[in-house]
């Protein structure tokens, strides 16, 4: 059962689901993941502007327990986001929190 979870987690959603990166209402970065893998690379990416847009809003917390199915990961995002932290400090904190929860997962097939 375990196992199942982690491929429904570390799989690929259809592009209607994806996450897709905004810097406010109506400006889309051109930039979105489709799976977890997609969404940790597009961090390091994506302006720092969008992360911040999407973090105060909740956004990453829900698409990762809506979408993906990772309550764990979406605990550890909202956590990140009642630090109120900005800028590359940001980028950086939810590279970490996204980064481990995705070793965590495949070490466990």
């Amino acid at each position: 059962m375990k196992e199942g979870i982690n491929v429904r987690i570390l799989g690929t959603v259809p592009r209607e689901k994806a996450f897709y990166f905004f810097t406010s209402i109506g400006n889309y970065t051109g930039q979105s993941a489709a799976s977890l893998k997609e969404f940790m690379d597009k961090i390091g990416v994506v302006n720092v502007k969008s992360l911040e847009f999407h973090l105060s809003r909740g956004d990453f917390e829900k698409w990762i327990a809506e979408v993906l199915e990772d309550k764990t990961l979406s605990a550890g995002v909202g956590n990140l986001r009642r630090l109120n932290v900005s800028g590359d400090l940001l980028k950086n904190q939810l590279l970490n929190v996204v980064s481990r929860r995705y070793k965590e997962l495949i070490s466990s097939f």
